[in-house]
């Protein structure tokens, strides 16, 4: 095995594990359980100052 090959073999593998990777974080971002943090993130900007507050005591 030349070294050129070696380059390439490990260019491929880098390749695939970053396929991989991207899958793995749309699968994570898109998946079923995550829809009611979305909705709730989705609210965040039209909440009031004061229950931004209090939910920030309650959570911190």
């Amino acid at each position: 095995m030349n070294f050129e090959q070696l380059v390439f073999d490990a260019r491929t593998l880098i390749t695939v594990l970053s396929f991989l990777s991207f899958i793995g974080i749309i699968w994570w971002t898109y998946g079923a359980h995550r829809g009611a943090d979305f909705d709730a993130a989705a609210d965040l900007p039209f909440a009031d100052d004061n229950d931004m507050a209090a939910s920030e005591k309650q959570h911190g």
